[in-house]
């Protein structure tokens, strides 16, 4: 990211807090914009939601800390990718890919890494699509890039982190083994169950293709 004017340590702050809250606008005028497209060619719309936030000061310092890098304001930016966090929520996992390839498409995204959480799920039965990102925020003084993680899933995918979630902060992220075990079981249950999902939709889309095409031919 470009250096920005350090008048002092609160404009600094805001400076950079309005390039990742623009960046935030910027990504989720892309996302709908793809969205409406796809809607428009194939008359399917993958996306059932779009969720985007900033992280508290508070949650910036206590991940620097934990992650035992000096808490200021250069460390934030580069040692940070989750600062600014979309999160595009799917029917299905099919869907997920599709999305994926359409946002590497844009010229002006530059795709920093991915983690395939999906294809790789962590130890704990976490599935999702992460992708950091940057994107330029055309100021006065000129062009800025700036960084934004993506995260995409599926409706089930979703509840599942959540419900995670909540246990992860609930025991300050030493649950029980047996709960640990039942939140993993319950994630296997969300991969099947969306498969389960996806080939009982393909199965309905096949019965509309052949029910249209019977009534073409009488």
């Amino acid at each position: 990211m470009a250096s920005i004017p350090k008048n002092n340590q609160i404009d600094q702050w805001r400076s950079i807090m309005f390039l990742y809250d623009s960046a935030l606008k910027a990504i989720n005028t892309k996302i709908e914009i793809i969205n409406n497209e796809f809607v428009q060619i194939n008359k399917y719309n993958p996306i059932e939601h779009v969720k985007s936030r900033l992280k508290t000061p508070e949650s910036i310092v206590k991940k620097l800390k934990r992650s035992g890098y000096d808490v200021t304001i250069d460390s934030m930016i580069e040692k940070l990718s989750d600062i600014a966090g979309i999160r595009i929520i799917c029917s299905f996992r099919s869907d997920i890919y599709q999305i994926v390839d359409m946002i590497e498409r844009q010229k002006d995204i530059t795709v920093l890494y991915i983690k395939d959480y999906i294809k790789n799920p962590k130890p704990n039965g976490y599935r999702s699509y992460h992708m950091v990102v940057t994107i330029p925020i055309y100021l006065t003084s000129g062009p800025v890039e700036t960084k934004v993680e993506i995260q995409i899933r599926t409706v089930a995918m979703d509840f599942w982190a959540s419900l995670e979630h909540k246990i992860y902060y609930k025991f300050e992220g030493d649950a029980p083994d047996n709960l640990q075990q039942e939140l993993k079981d319950c994630a296997d249950m969300v991969d099947m169950l969306d498969a389960k999902m996806f080939s009982l939709n393909e199965r309905i889309l096949s019965y509309s293709k052949n029910n249209i095409a019977e009534q073409q031919e009488d």
